[in-house]
């Protein structure tokens, strides 16, 4: 393994932000496992919503602590794996992978990259690693390390550079549910013909279904019922603050006003919060700046009136 391969790791150890070639697109790396490192990636990309991430692993053994695989989406690790194919899977309660990572939903992304650098990175790291493509968000996908560096900067800590990506297109997403149903959620870097012969007839994706990176149409949100922009409890409410110490029964996003620290603590702690039987969760006003973007979207999306 190299020098240069064992900082990456490192850095990834620390919660830093790696670069990284794939066969299909350059990566934005992070420790799946840290959601502070998670809400870095958003942070750097300037990402306006807190879409899924795709958790990058070595082998399908690996993923399989991660996800439920059904026998199709087995077979198609088993044809595809390592290469250009994402699968979306029911998460397991016992994955390690960030809530952040998988946008609170009860599904996790889940790859396993063909490219000798990825794989290297993913050995000398030893765990799973959320990459997002490496670009600022809305920009073109970086497909070389010149790209990534013109587009982040100094944004990320390090970048690996493995020469122009072979594919230059992002990989097709799969999501196989524990029935069975196969839905082809992005078409990528595999032919929807070779796909559909190692597991027969693709679902075409409509709202509702199993989600993946970009295609956030559905979110978690607690039982309790969310009351934003509001700088007190009422009686009865819990009190998710921001910028101070919460009260008794109550929780802080971030007691300091960190934008980072808040949007790697708020799935968890609206869990917390919902799991404490309060009738309704009041929120404390969130800046628009930066993160701040990507929380209030969340939770206006959480808020949002149900059928």
């Amino acid at each position: 393994m190299s020098a240069e391969i064992e900082r990456a790791a490192a850095i990834l150890r620390a919660g830093g932000l790696v670069a990284f070639p794939t066969e299909t697109v350059y990566g934005l790396g992070a420790d799946a496992t840290n959601p502070r490192a998670v809400a870095r990636i958003f942070e750097a990309k300037g990402r306006p919503r807190f879409n899924p991430l795709i958790a990058h692993v070595l082998t399908l053994e690996e993923a399989e602590r991660h996800g439920g695989f059904h026998a199709k989406a087995r077979a198609l690790a088993e044809a595809f794996w390592p290469g250009p194919l994402t699968l979306v899977v029911q998460r397991l309660a016992a994955s390690t992978i960030a809530e952040l990572a998988c946008a609170g939903l009860p599904t996790v992304a889940l790859r396993a990259p063909s490219h000798p650098t990825a794989r290297d990175l993913l050995e000398a790291f030893g765990g799973p690693v959320v990459a997002p493509s490496a670009n600022r968000s809305g920009h073109v996908s970086a497909t070389t390390a010149a790209h990534v560096r013109a587009d982040l900067g100094d944004r990320v800590d390090m970048v690996l550079d493995g020469g122009a990506a072979r594919l230059g297109l992002e990989s097709s997403i799969v999501a196989v549910g524990a029935n069975g149903a196969a839905t082809l959620l992005r078409p990528g870097a595999i032919a929807r013909e070779d796909l559909e012969r190692c597991v027969g007839a693709l679902q075409a994706s409509t709202y509702g279904t199993v989600q993946s990176p970009g295609m956030l149409e559905s979110h978690y949100a607690p039982r309790a019922r969310l009351r934003l922009e509001a700088p007190y409890p009422e009686p009865g409410e819990a009190y998710l603050a921001f910028g101070a110490p919460a009260p008794a029964g109550g929780a802080t996003l971030s007691a300091t006003g960190d934008l980072l620290e808040a949007a790697a603590n708020l799935y968890a702690l609206l869990r917390a919060l919902d799991a404490s039987g309060a009738r309704a969760i009041a929120v404390a006003p969130i800046p628009a700046q930066g993160l701040g973007e990507a929380i209030r979207d969340r939770l206006q999306r959480a808020a949002a009136p149900r059928d």
